[in-house]
């Protein structure tokens, strides 16, 4: 008799991971394939996890992970071409237990995710990349991986934001330049009594900053550094639209080059070591441009459904990927209670995204990708709001002008009015 699993997950990294550990905490025969050397080997994340939505997911997951510095400082740094305004936020929620967030490092936490899934009773085969589905009766019935036919009842596609198991399903078509990023990351080795002195930190707390403006030249995107125990993860990430379309053409690793020679930049990563380098593309068109989630013998999580979100002053993607390999796992129990495996089975699927924060979250900010693709954004407030600082903190030979006027001259009736316009796009967020 052939082999046959209860769930076959294709990728493995947090939406996989959380769709094996859920499945087989529940008794069930669960194969994760993942095509990259262990689990983590191919995540370019920024590096950040918002604990509160799923804490209460996966209770026995936390207290032995991983992580990496509690993000108890949050940062914004605006830069224009020779000038930059920081601003950090330092609340008692954020440097109290339970942690809102933490930073981490992928290569780390995937392969202590996987080993506990493996502990719960999952099958985890690496190096091993998947070539097509099998599809009998108009039903995914399981997947061709190294030659071997293999067998389940239902397939969970976790495999990146380019799917192919997505695709090949019919559930998605290419992806469209305009919904995606490409992300650079560079992890750099620092003493953790370093990190803490340039970051004023205490041991143990950590700071998330987040840059937009020069930093990619104008266009669409931003950067972000996040400290970890002993290393800085800092990165920019870039719309592809912009980057094959707008001027001044240039290649994207060339900007994380020119972002690392910043003054502001420099200084913190000074007599750091470069011991990761990584590139990966990130969907970024939001509700808008989700994949759709079921199918008949198929589910899709993650990257793969295009559950990562942009909304500017945050970017999340780690715990949606983690709810949504949860919530697939809950469909596929209720699917096998049945013995019904159809797509309008597994919509149950999309009915708890819909009832958890997940596509809660997805409808409140549906509007920010079009919001946020602004380029006054990324150009003219940069350089305005340097222009402001400028003037206020310049201290001339003569008398000093009085600060309304030194501000107002800035905000004549025209860019009042300007600013009137972008605020009716910000509003929507």
């Amino acid at each position: 008799m052939e082999e046959r699993f209860d769930a076959i997950v294709v990728g493995g990294g947090l939406a996989g991971l959380a769709a094996a550990y859920t499945l087989a905490e529940n008794g069930k025969e669960v194969l994760v394939i993942e095509r990259g050397d262990y689990s983590g080997a191919k995540n370019v994340t920024g590096g950040r996890i918002y604990m509160n939505p799923i804490r209460d997911l996966f209770p026995d997951l936390w207290k032995k992970a991983p992580l990496e510095r509690a993000i108890t400082h949050e940062e914004v740094s605006i830069l224009d071409k020779t000038r930059s305004i920081t601003v950090r936020y330092s609340g008692e929620e954020l440097a109290q237990e339970p942690y809102q967030s933490y930073s981490v490092l992928r290569g780390r936490f995937d392969r202590y995710f996987a080993k506990r899934a493996e502990r719960k009773g999952a099958m985890i085969v690496t190096k091993t990349r998947v070539d097509d589905l099998i599809i009998e009766k108009g039903k995914v019935d399981g997947v061709i991986a190294a030659g071997d036919e293999l067998r389940a009842d239902v397939v969970i596609a976790c495999d990146g934001v380019l799917s192919f198991t997505a695709e090949k399903a019919g559930l998605r078509k290419p992806g469209k330049p305009k919904d995606h990023a490409v992300g650079f990351k560079e992890v750099i080795e620092l003493d953790s009594d370093i990190i803490e002195n340039r970051f004023n930190l205490e041991a143990n707390q950590g700071a998330a900053r987040l840059y937009m403006g020069e930093v990619t030249q104008g266009k669409f995107g931003g950067g972000f550094l996040y400290t970890n125990k002993e290393s800085l993860s800092l990165g920019i990430v870039v719309g592809i639209q912009a980057l094959m379309e707008e001027e001044p053409r240039i290649a994207a690793p060339d900007m994380l080059d020119l972002f690392k020679q910043r003054p502001e930049v420099a200084c913190l990563i000074k007599d750091g070591q470069t011991v990761e380098y990584s590139a990966h593309v990130i969907p970024e068109g939001g509700y808008n441009s989700l994949t759709k989630l079921y199918g008949n013998g198929i589910l899709v999580a993650g990257d793969a459904a295009g559950f990562s979100m942009n909304i500017g002053v945050t970017v999340r993607g780690m715990e949606y990927a983690m709810a949504s390999g949860y919530y697939a796992a809950q469909a596929v129990l209720q699917a096998q209670n049945r013995q019904d495996y159809s797509a309008a089975a597994l919509s149950v699927y999309e009915q708890l995204l819909n009832d958890s924060f997940v596509m809660k979250d997805f409808k409140t900010f549906q509007n920010a990708p079009e919001a946020l693709d602004h380029k006054r954004f990324f150009t003219h407030y940069p350089k305005l709001a340097g222009d402001i600082m400028q003037e206020l903190y310049y201290v001339p030979a003569g008398p000093k002008q009085r600060i309304y006027p030194s501000i107002k001259k800035h905000l004549p009736f025209k860019e009042l009015w300007a600013m009137l316009k972008d605020f009716r796009k910000v509003k929507k967020l």
